[in-house]
């Protein structure tokens, strides 16, 4: 548990945007409870998502309440905020399917297990598989004025280009989910980025409206973005993603290594666990050196988001990518969770092993089984001027036979063609 306070602790690390009056003294009236909405737009959550987990886990450090809220009702209309086109709807299927897979990671990253803070899961389509239209309409909808939902900045911008009825209506459904929240936990506190500000203020405002003596609270963080302007956990590849089969350990692991110096304290703040004193001290220290201090940061991360063995295999795809200097007893030294990692980082082919029986020429390996090389003249010439290794071992001879002991778990070969060019195969 963190001794600072809860929006000390956001101070410091540059975290808080902007909060509703009042919020600090009743902070300091003892366990208090704030969520997060999390709507199931895919499959995985990613880096914008983890900012918010972020936030969850300080107010939960802080000896605070978080609930996590999954958008089965929301995430069926759509949220406009940041968006300048209407929002493409999913299948019901798709947005529970992702509701369970992100329920996964999020049960991850937090404590929902234990102590009398732990965490909340809420679903909030609880609040309306019951409701009708018009009890909508009546409850909620005739409690805000069009003019005060026009005011948003998420419906203003969206004004000139269009906007649906659909999510426009998105600011009450989140209104509503705030006032259902307060009356079931006593959560009087919504957090997210700032770009949420007005739907979260619509909902204290509901609650000001339709609960007597009632106060509840708002509190965002700034958006994420890079020393460029840009937005922060997109790369030209794509999102960064949390789950290890959209983004490997390995890219994960990457991404906090080629990060700009100029985002470094930034990132550490948002991210790292360690306190303001541990991070200041590590700055201080590698001030000379900022890669170290993107491996401290990194490692940190990856361990957090994926775990030690994942970690550890990212560390020896690194170096078997960047170290030419791997030999072939390394190689048969990884874990087969490393070649699994490998897969996504180097191009690789398949072969039957049916195939692979019926001619183990290491020429017709490159040139037939695969397209390592474009024929067999070619491949011939690759050999004899020293430029193929299978497993880092060279291959002299053009008449060399692939040996069963070659294969790495019984099914695996790493070819290196010159100095750059590295592929792996796999026998099935």
């Amino acid at each position: 548990m963190q001794k600072n306070g809860f929006l000390e602790e956001l101070r410091w690390r540059n975290m808080l945007q902007d909060f509703t009056p009042g919020l600090e003294e009743y902070l300091a009236g003892g366990i208090r409870t704030a969520y997060i909405g999390f709507d199931p737009t895919a499959k995985s959550l990613g880096l914008g998502n983890y900012v918010q987990i972020m936030l969850l886990s300080f107010f939960q450090r802080a000896g605070h309440q978080p609930v996590v809220v999954m958008g089965g009702a929301t995430g069926r209309i759509g949220d406009p905020s940041g968006k300048d086109k209407e929002r493409e709807l999913k299948s019901y299927q798709e947005l529970d399917d992702n509701i369970q897979f992100q329920v996964a990671q999020l049960k991850q990253l937090l404590n929902f297990d234990e102590g009398p803070n732990k965490a909340i899961l809420v679903n909030n389509f609880d609040f309306y598989k019951s409701m009708n239209v018009l009890d909508f309409l009546r409850d909620v909808g005739k409690h805000t004025t069009i003019n005060y939902m026009l005011s948003k900045e998420s419906v203003k911008k969206r004004l000139e280009t269009g906007i649906s009825y659909t999510e426009f209506s998105y600011q009450l459904l989140q209104a509503y989910d705030f006032y259902c929240l307060y009356q079931m936990h006593n959560c009087r506190i919504q957090m997210g980025g700032s770009d949420q500000w007005g739907n979260i203020t619509a909902g204290t405002e509901y609650i000001g409206k339709v609960i007597a003596d009632s106060k509840a609270y708002a509190v965002t963080t700034p958006l994420l973005t890079k020393s460029d302007g840009k937005k922060f956990g997109k790369t030209e590849s794509g999102n960064i993603f949390l789950d290890p089969s959209l983004t490997s350990p390995y890219k994960f692991y990457q991404f906090w290594i080629n990060s700009d110096d100029a985002d470094l304290s930034k990132l550490f703040r948002y991210f790292s666990l360690k306190s303001q004193k541990e991070i200041e001290e590590l700055e201080l220290e590698h001030a000379s050196d900022l890669r170290n201090l993107k491996k401290i940061l990194a490692e940190e991360i990856t361990l957090r988001v994926h775990n030690k063995k994942a970690f550890h295999a990212a560390m020896e795809v690194s170096e078997l990518l960047f170290n030419k200097d791997c030999t072939t007893d390394f190689l048969f030294s990884l874990e087969e969770e490393t070649y699994q990692q490998l897969k996504a980082e180097l191009p690789n082919f398949a072969i039957a092993r049916d195939q692979l029986n019926s001619n183990k020429n290491i020429i017709s390996i490159l040139s037939e089984h695969t397209s390592i090389l474009n024929s067999k003249s070619e491949a011939r010439r690759a050999i004899q001027g020293n430029a193929i290794a299978i497993n880092k071992k060279k291959i002299t001879d053009v008449e060399e036979i692939l040996d069963e002991n070659d294969l790495i778990y019984g099914k695996y070969l790493m070819i290196d063609n010159g100095k750059k060019n590295k592929y792996l195969i796999e026998i099935q």
